[in-house]
């Protein structure tokens, strides 16, 4: 059977004894607010800097050292200036759980105005919707400020605002574990020898035990009984956590090694484990809210072109009948004379064919000489409308192609990509521009950075913008372009004239791995140099054509693309 692993008590306990161990007695450096829900304490200690990242979002609140790079916003917010006026420079003192529950404290020391200690607490409370990260005042018991201000309207148990007596959340009839003695255990496992039950009452009876969690117990103490020696072999095991990414049936995490679980990656911390498990998820969840105008944008457009596409390819259908009409104009026009006036229809032999009879219908209104005139008109219309219908083909083509790779910059995008492809968007008149003129010019973001096994550097463009200010404006024309062949994608630039076979093979799979194809093996992946590429006179953003390419096959491997990563 398998189960979801969770943020639980137990994970909570063994996450607080990686931070103790590492942050404990340091000092907060910096602080930032990078999204609404969460916040980053740069704490340096042992000589070394630990970005702290304390989330309330509702889907991932964690507590966790992060080394993924978050881009901060350029005005912060009133709780990051809060922050900032009582913590910076503060002792980090303690971290404590409370009891076994998804509560974290932090224990800060700092000085106020007047050079006397202030206490200080940040408590993050690990609880779904209800998460929040909470600055008290130690010595009158007063909340400082929230991440999320929570009225006596939200909750009628206890306000969670400036100003007001902070209370801990509410406590539940249940047991500490890490405290319990083994008759507090024992009763339960002699009255429920069924595993699924008995876990069921672990988790009624005791704090912070997910399903999983109560599974594992429920097998542990089935097996080794319950006695002080099997409790404190119990803590003792999982004192000792083995970050796990587990894949089967869907991508998860787990602190312990529960037989339940499937590990495919293990990782030297719990921090390691969160920042690969969640890093992608929150990625993509934030371009999902911030891009939702974007998506639904390009999709709209997408939707409107392929109808537009089908609706041509029916019209160009129906120009291959011209012929026909040209035929009975010429016959109308041979035999006038066997036709009389006002005649509905008439059968006509076809010199073109062995002199097969073909019935051509007439309008009665029309004279015969009318009547072939009308039907070399159409001919002539239908004939004129190839070109024009062939080139409104090629367009819309072009033009769900552009789309498609939109969509895709969109799907790799990370949220300071967004600003970018939606000014790219502006510019293009697929969305309004903003009313009110902007003071200056918005600047654009860089291409993504990475460095080669032999030192040199790789550019990757995340965007139509950077990409067409990459190839054709930074890039020196000796550098090398790499692209997957006819699949949208980033332009990837090696910034050196006289790459190795093992970079361009890195290049490529950087190519290969930023594209619509990612999750495809054996990925066909053109190489030129920039002085081979062009842009036609106007073509859409990011597109180029070129001659004289050669072809890898690779891969996509996130491990290596994380390897390269420039620091």
């Amino acid at each position: 059977m398998w189960m979801t692993m969770s943020y639980d008590g137990l994970f909570t306990h063994a996450m607080v004894q990686e931070l103790q161990a590492k942050l404990v007695e340091g000092r907060v450096m910096k602080i930032s607010q990078p999204y609404p829900n969460e916040v980053i304490l740069t704490i340096r200690s042992q000589r070394k800097n630990y970005p702290l990242l304390l989330s309330a979002n509702p889907s991932y609140a964690r507590a966790q050292i992060t080394t993924i790079p978050y881009t901060n916003p350029p005005v912060p917010t009133n709780f990051t200036m809060m922050l900032r006026k009582y913590l910076e420079g503060a002792r980090l003192v303690a971290i404590e759980q409370l009891e076994c529950d998804r509560v974290i404290n932090f224990a800060f020391s700092n000085r106020n105005e007047l050079g006397d200690k202030l206490p200080l607490l940040l408590s993050i409370e690990i609880m779904g919707r209800h998460s929040n990260v909470i600055l008290i005042n130690q010595a009158e018991n007063k909340i400082i400020d929230t991440i999320k201000h929570v009225g006596l309207d939200q909750n009628r148990y206890r306000t969670l605002l400036p100003g007001s007596t902070y209370r801990l959340p509410p406590k539940q009839a249940k047991q500490n574990p890490l405290t319990a003695s083994p008759a507090d255990f024992e009763q339960l496992v002699a009255a429920y020898p069924n595993r699924e039950v008995l876990a069921k009452e672990l988790q009624a009876n005791f704090q912070g035990l997910a399903l999983d969690s109560a599974l594992y117990l429920a097998d542990y103490f089935h097996q080794a009984g319950v006695s002080a020696a099997s409790l404190a072999a119990l803590w003792a095991k999982l004192a000792q956590p083995t970050p796990s990414l587990l894949t089967e049936p869907k991508l998860n995490f787990s602190a312990f090694d529960y037989p339940s679980a499937t590990a495919s990656t293990r990782f030297e911390s719990l921090s390691e484990l969160l920042d690969e498990f969640y890093g992608t998820k929150a990625t993509r969840d934030r371009v999902k809210q911030q891009g939702a105008r974007l998506i639904l944008v390009v999709k709209n457009n997408y939707k409107k072109n392929k109808k537009k596409l089908g609706k041509l390819k029916r019209e160009l259908a129906a120009t291959e009948n011209a012929d026909d009409y040209r035929l009975k104009g010429e016959l109308l026009t041979t035999y006038l004379y066997q036709i009389e006036p006002k005649q509905k229809t008439v059968t006509l032999p076809n010199y073109y064919a062995n002199e097969q009879p073909v019935t051509i219908s007439l309008k009665p209104q029309l004279s015969p000489a009318q009547n072939a005139q009308s039907y070399f008109k159409r001919y002539t219309k239908l004939k004129n409308a190839v070109g024009y219908i062939n080139e409104q083909i090629s367009l819309t083509e072009q033009e769900l192609a552009y789309l498609d790779s939109i969509q895709a910059q969109i799907e790799l995008a990370e949220p300071k990509d967004l600003p970018d492809i939606a000014l790219e968007l502006e510019s293009g008149g697929y969305l309004k521009k903003p009313k009110q003129k902007a003071k200056r010019k918005p600047k654009l973001s860089q291409p993504a950075k990475f460095k080669a096994s032999d030192g040199s550097e790789i550019l990757v463009g995340k965007n139509n913008l950077q990409n067409d200010r990459l190839s054709l404006k930074t890039a020196a024309k000796n550098y090398w372009w790499l692209h997957v062949k006819d699949i949208p994608g980033s332009h990837v630039i090696i910034a050196n004239p006289h790459p190795s076979e093992e970079t361009l093979l890195e290049a490529a799979n950087l190519a290969a791995y930023y594209s619509k194809a990612q999750g495809s093996a054996n990925v066909a992946v053109d190489y030129v140099q920039v002085k081979h590429l062009r842009k036609p006179n106007g073509a859409k953003p990011g597109f180029v054509i070129y001659e004289g390419q050669q072809t890898l096959f690779v891969t996509p491997d996130k491990e290596l693309v994380a390897r390269l990563k420039a620091k």
